[in-house]
């Protein structure tokens, strides 16, 4: 059983789409877009090269496929950590999940939030963080993510960002300081990695030119 503390009430924040992108208003009504809106103007030519060397109708398939694949598996996450009866009427999500129960069982506990929405009035930039828990003993923003094959470092550096987003967010609302984040990827040849990693000034920088661009 996975202990759950709350020190905080945190608001419900609704969404609205925009011209295809995602806002999150605030109680104060301010609409701030979604850090994913934000990072996805890092990827776009190499995500309009890739579109264009498989076809749009592969591409748009595979889109479908690992959004649907993550979304089963993120809802399978949540309801394991909180003690719920797991779902297992997908196999593939299933079979992802099973990978990745032994490294929530071993190193998470003491969970604040999940699914839980936050915003920075500072920052302007609003989303939806998977997980923040102890993570070994150490409070961390935790998210989950799901791919075909294992990833390299280098290629996380948009989790990065959005998790140290996530734990700004969480402290400008809260008080609490997190400076530990945490991404677990489970991918479909049977391997689950874990980066940990610092909270760094760096990703911030990066977050705050990204948000003076986006329009």
């Amino acid at each position: 059983m996975f202990n759950h503390v709350n020190y905080v009430d945190l608001p419900e924040l609704t969404t609205e789409t925009i011209d295809k992108k995602r806002y999150y208003i605030t109680p104060e009504g301010n609409k701030y877009p979604s850090i994913t809106t934000v990072l996805s103007s890092r990827n776009k030519k190499g995500l309009f090269e890739w579109r264009k060397k498989v076809g749009e109708e592969v591409a748009n398939y595979v889109a479908r496929t690992a959004a649907a694949r993550g979304t089963k598996v993120h809802q399978m996450c949540e309801d394991f950590l909180n003690n719920e009866e797991v779902s297992k009427d997908n196999f593939l999500a299933s079979c992802l999940f099973g990978q990745l129960k032994p490294t929530l069982e071993k190193n998470i506990n003491n969970i604040h939030f999940q699914e839980c929405g936050l915003y920075s009035d500072k920052y302007k930039v609003a989303g939806r963080v998977d997980c923040i828990a102890e993570y070994k003993g150490k409070l961390s923003i935790i998210d989950f993510k799901t791919s075909s094959k294992e990833r390299n470092d280098e290629w996380n550096e948009n989790y990065y960002i959005q998790a140290s987003a996530y734990a700004e967010m969480y402290e400008e609302r809260t008080g609490i300081p997190i400076s530990q984040i945490v991404i677990l990827v489970v991918t479909e040849d049977g391997s689950v990695q874990e980066f940990i990693k610092q909270k760094e000034q760096k990703y911030i920088d990066t977050l705050v030119e990204l948000r003076n661009q986006f329009n």
